[in-house]
């Protein structure tokens, strides 16, 4: 019996530990993304409060919310709402029920006033600034909801004419000063406590195509002029400010601004021109940092529509670059923006790394408990996010989970400096996420800090983050060097002097060849080489004409090409290849064999057309012989991409480029020289070569599809006709 009892228990608790209550599931997955654009999922950073939805009714509200436009959390946590269908502001306390409401109040020259069609709010310590839209200005209240006063449209010469003073939203900074969004795409009205026009920050990037910019030189002062109008600036859509005074600005992209901002994201751009949120300074300077995998957007896997509902099997998901609406800076210098195209939510640190994305918005949106129909603007009230859904007109609420409170403990640990603790927050988070590349950086960085730079190396190579892989490294590599000291001058200088030892030992045999008649050696073949990479205009001549080179020797070269590409390949250092890439050497071979012969069967082809006097086998031997300097500075490169940092990778990128640009320049004059032709022609026939090469490209890609369906048509009718028998 107590075996039987013993075995019922444990059953029970097997069930009570994998049983989920339905409603304890969450309405919509969290992740991030990872280096290569995939999702990787992650457990909840927050999940609803309660029911989540928080109604007009639950508010206390006699009149519900009508189109809301903005929401603000106060210092005291009340909540504030620009109701702006009812022409008014909602003042809810923490608990979201009814404080007060701003609507209708006594301006200073004792007449009644009211509220008309706010659309942005904003609280200080002691003060609610409204964006009182339809009347133009902007309305200052107490925090007790007593009128205090009103700042009227500011006047400039900055202004355009005509232009209409709109304000839709605003933040205050610590010393009262304004920053208004009102309706204008000259950028962010900056203003003094009074009102009084500053000047414009943050203006967004004009984007102008190429054959506009082009077209533009040829028109008159009037075309320009007129034409000038629809290259203005976006208008900014939203504002918000951190403690310490750096303001975040959001916009939504136009129909120009699309493809201009998909290349920033997909290019990994660290620039803000094309950026739909900036971090700007009080002088409206751009200074966010970019040192995510990719930059702040919102939803990284863009793609259309059409595309989106079939991944995902359902109707109304939406596609596209993200429409960032809004931001919230919360705890731990952590910021939050919002998709309304999606209805998500992006958080991310002050690096710009992803913690977490959530949301959701398809055929179910706004049904499920956390999810909306219409995100509208998001706040955060002490640990909890605070969501507007301005198509329901309620608002959400969202509390911190156990896995969000460790995330935030280990940023703010980061951020203070406090590394042991940092180091134990964040192995706790991968015990529970596994995925989340930025704990990996930020043991990392704890390790780092602590002296540990050959443990950081295998972190910080786990997120493939290799800008803090370069910066770890080069502290190895610094200890390394003040160990050897004397081996690294040791080894350069032998390697300079074998170098030019054997220049002179080559030098020397080519000397004796040319010096003897007959058929050269295969060593005198090889080692002209070195004589023609370095004097080609007598180099090709001696090649065809003394007979210096051969088929034998040549292919050597090739090999030699087709190995250093393949040493590469599997060589390289983490720095040049954090993804750990690498490709066969019959994958190698395919790829400069295949090119090589079509340039040289190309060539051949046009210069016999055109008076060219090189034989095929001449032309074969003067293009092998031309890659020569590729694999000797690409074997040397590749074994200086072990030893390198970051600030040193373009230093070998342009080595390899002369390597390219060499093998270039003694492809042009060998065909010059091989084929007895001026420089003129040579330069039409290396422009035809590779227009035969083109041709012969596609009809080779031709040939392989009519072949392949041929193949499946033969196919089809064998297994139609087995099926008839």
């Amino acid at each position: 019996m107590k075996k039987i009892t013993a075995i019922i228990a444990l059953v029970f608790a097997i069930i009570m530990i994998v049983s989920v209550p339905v409603g304890a599931s969450s309405p919509y997955q969290t992740y991030t993304y990872s280096v290569d654009k995939t999702p990787l999922y992650s457990p909840d950073a927050y999940t609803p409060e309660g029911t989540g939805t928080v109604t007009s009714a639950d508010m206390g509200l006699e009149t519900p919310l009508k189109d809301p436009t903005d929401l603000v959390v106060g210092k005291d946590g009340c909540i504030y709402i620009a109701d702006s269908g009812n022409n008014r502001i909602v003042c809810l306390d923490r608990h979201y029920k009814v404080k007060f409401i701003l609507d209708t109040f006594v301006n200073k020259w004792g007449n009644p006033d009211r509220l008309s069609g706010p659309q942005g709010v904003f609280v200080t310590a002691d003060t609610i600034y409204v964006c009182d839209t339809g009347n133009q200005r902007i309305v200052k209240f107490n925090l007790d909801g007593s009128f205090k006063q009103i700042i009227e449209a500011p006047s400039s010469e900055l202004f355009e004419e005509g232009q209409t003073y709109k304000p839709t939203a605003i933040a205050v900074d610590q010393y009262g000063r304004l920053f208004v969004i009102a309706g204008v795409n000259q950028g962010l009205m900056f203003l003094t406590s009074e009102g009084e026009f500053i000047k414009f920050i943050g203006a967004r990037t004009v984007s102008i195509d190429v054959w506009s910019a082009f077209w533009r030189r040829f028109q008159s002062k009037e075309q320009r002029e007129e034409a000038s109008a629809s290259y203005v600036p976006t208008e900014l859509n939203n504002v918000t400010i951190t403690d310490d005074g750096f303001i975040y600005v959001t916009v939504s992209p136009t129909t120009d601004d699309k493809s201009s901002m998909l290349a920033a994201i997909e290019g990994k751009s660290k620039s803000g021109d094309y950026a739909p949120v900036k971090l700007l300074n009080a002088s409206g300077e751009e200074i966010m940092r970019r040192n995510g995998f990719w930059p702040p957007s919102g939803e990284i896997d863009v793609v259309s529509d059409k595309e989106k509902e079939e991944s995902e099997g359902r109707t109304g998901v939406a596609g596209g670059i993200s429409n960032i609406i809004d931001c919230a800076v919360g705890p731990a210098k952590t910021w939050s923006i919002i998709d309304d195209e999606r209805s998500k939510v992006f958080t991310y640190d002050f690096d710009g790394n992803l913690l977490f994305a959530f949301g959701d918005k398809g055929a179910q949106s706004g049904t499920q408990s956390g999810n909306l129909a219409k995100i509208k603007a998001i706040a955060y009230q002490g640990s909890n996010i605070i969501l507007l859904d301005f198509q329901n007109a309620n608002i959400t609420v969202l509390r911190r989970t156990a896995y969000g409170d460790l995330l935030i403990d280990a940023i703010e640990a980061q951020n203070n400096r406090q590394f042991d603790q940092s180091l134990m927050y964040w192995t706790e988070i991968l015990k529970k996420n596994s995925n989340f590349d930025t704990a990996y950086i930020g043991i990392g960085q704890a390790l780092y800090r602590q002296g540990e730079y050959e443990d950081s190396l295998a972190y910080y190579m786990a997120a493939y983050d290799s800008s803090n892989y370069s910066v770890s490294y080069q502290q190895i590599r610094k200890e390394w060097m003040a160990t050897y000291i004397i081996v690294i001058p040791i080894v350069v200088v032998a390697f300079v002097v074998l170098w030019g030892f054997f220049m002179k030992y080559a030098k020397k045999v080519n000397t004796a060849a040319a010096h003897r008649a007959g058929k050269k050696t295969f060593k005198e073949e090889l080692l002209f080489a070195f004589h023609l990479i370095f004097h080609p205009f007598d180099g090709f001549w001696d090649l065809k004409h003394e007979k210096r080179g051969s088929i034998r020797a040549s292919l050597v070269f090739i090999a030699l090409t087709i190995i250093a590409f393949f040493y590469q390949s599997v060589g390289r250092g983490y720095l040049f290849n954090p993804m750990g890439e690498y490709s066969t050497i019959f994958g190698q071979a395919v790829s400069i064999l295949l090119p090589f012969f079509m340039f040289v069967v190309a060539n051949w082809c046009l210069t016999t057309l055109f008076d060219g006097e090189g034989s095929f086998k001449d032309i074969f031997i003067a293009t092998s012989y031309s890659l020569v300097p590729i694999p000797i500075i690409m074997i040397i490169v590749t074994m200086l991409t072990n030893f390198v940092t970051v600030n040193e990778m373009d230093i070998l990128n342009l080595v390899l480029t002369i390597s390219y640009l060499w093998f270039g320049m003694l492809i042009f004059f060998g065909t010059m020289v091989t084929h007895d032709y001026p420089m003129g022609k040579n330069i039409l026939t290396i422009l035809g070569t590779l227009l035969v090469m083109i041709c012969i490209m596609f009809i080779g890609v031709l040939f392989t599809t009519l072949l392949s369906k041929l193949v499946s048509f033969v196919t089809n009718i064998i297994t139609e006709i087995q099926y008839r028998m």
